[in-house]
């Protein structure tokens, strides 16, 4: 049986509501299930990805993505506009790209449902739809800066952003290189003040800028990972081939609350 656990990482068979309910309470940082979808799906669906094709973030070149994260809005009103206007036709289009095999994230999105009593819905903002389920492919040789991730910073003022409690990461690995691509975290909350200061002009912060990671995770192709994004956290350069994940927020509001989900 599958199951390890050291103080921060812990890898299960399956997503259970044990696990759900010790990632809320810090007593993981990280969560991986090995095959979440099966290896031999991971091939048809990257390729269909790839066909789809990868723009570059907004604000972070040489990160490609399928869809839009809320975060490239700035705030700005007319990407708002842009990102709800395109939120669920990114749903279908992610979905049309995973064909002939269900989308990971819709897979995700149920099992949460199912686990979690009061359920899991996707997430609403300003009374409309987000989208999730972005897809990002990072080249060879280029890793994801640190950052955290926060809501708030992105909806301030807003009752959806000022409810959450936790704000975790979902990625679903669908083509990750043999040397690199892992999931690096340090043991560290910071105020988001200071993440603002430390990054500068940059998106991120610069790896050149930290210590060491406390820890690492290396994904295989059909693992399922769910993280405290609200801790430090980069993504190692790979070798040899692209990288690419299917990946969303999961908000956390209460016990009694639906989770919820969003990119």
């Amino acid at each position: 049986m599958l199951d390890t656990l050291t103080r921060e990482i812990r890898v299960a068979e399956a997503l259970t509501k044990r696990d759900l309910d010790d990632l809320i309470a810090n007593e993981i940082q990280v969560l991986r299930i090995p095959d979440f979808i099966p290896k031999e799906t991971c091939g048809t669906i990257s390729t269909g990805l790839k066909s789809t094709g990868y723009v570059d973030y907004r604000n972070a070149p040489q990160v490609g993505r399928i869809g839009m994260s809320y975060f490239e809005t700035a705030r700005d009103p007319e990407i708002v506009d842009f990102y709800f206007k395109n939120a669920l036709a990114n749903i279908d289009l992610l979905r049309r790209a995973c064909s002939p095999y269900p989308c990971p994230m819709d897979t995700f999105r149920c099992l949460v449902d199912e686990i979690w009593n009061p359920g899991c819905t996707l997430q609403t903002l300003f009374g409309k739809k987000m989208f999730v389920g972005l897809s990002r492919s990072m080249k060879p040789g280029v890793p994801l800066k640190a950052h955290h991730d926060m809501f708030g910073r992105h909806a301030p003022d807003t009752p959806e952003a000022d409810s959450l409690i936790s704000q975790f990461g979902v990625n679903v690995y669908v083509d990750v290189p043999e040397i690199g691509g892992e999931l690096a975290m340090w043991d560290v909350e910071i105020s988001d003040e200071e993440f603002l200061e430390k990054r500068g002009g940059d998106y991120a912060i610069p790896l050149d800028q930290l210590g060491p990671h406390d820890y690492a995770v290396k994904p295989e192709n059909g693992d399922l990972i769910l993280f405290n994004a609200r801790k430090l956290h980069a993504v190692l350069a790979g070798t040899g081939t692209d990288r690419l994940t299917i990946s969303a927020f999961l908000g956390y509001r209460g016990a009694e609350e639906p989770l919820t989900v969003w990119s």
